[in-house]
């Protein structure tokens, strides 16, 4: 049975935070961020939790967007992604190398962690940040 990972795609206008990973098997790829659920807590607890652990911030946490079956060397995983919005504090990395506010437009462009890959997919095509219908600007760049 496959591990359940929550993740969180925290928007700011039509950008979206990616976090780089700094050791273990996907060292060096990028991730929207999250982590296990421990027992007992309910997805939304555990990325709020994760969330304010690895980078210091609050965040509320909004309705499911995808979930991704990803089969790698080390590991089964659910990667069960929910919108959210950050609501306090300042990113300060705690486990991760880097991080960035990127353009929905622009996901592809990062080294995605391979089941990060087709929930940013269907962000990029939906060429929008879920939820708002508010539209991301197009061939102004």
């Amino acid at each position: 049975m496959p591990l359940p990972v929550i993740a969180a795609i925290i928007q700011r206008g039509d950008e979206v935070l990616l976090c780089q990973r700094k050791g273990g098997a996907l060292s060096g790829k990028w991730e929207f961020p999250g982590g296990k659920l421990e027992n007992g807590e309910t997805p939304e607890q555990c990325l709020v939790r994760e969330i304010e652990e690895e980078l210091g911030i609050q965040i509320e946490v909004e309705q499911i967007y995808q979930a991704v079956h990803a089969h790698y060397d080390h590991g089964d995983f659910l990667i069960v992604a929910y919108l959210a919005k950050q609501v306090g504090g300042e990113v300060t990395l705690r486990v991760h190398s880097a991080y960035a506010w990127v353009p929905v437009a622009q996901l592809d462009e990062y080294d995605l962690a391979e089941a990060n890959v087709p929930i940013a997919k269907s962000l990029k095509e939906e060429g929008q940040t879920a939820g708002t219908g508010v539209g991301a600007h197009r061939g102004s760049d």
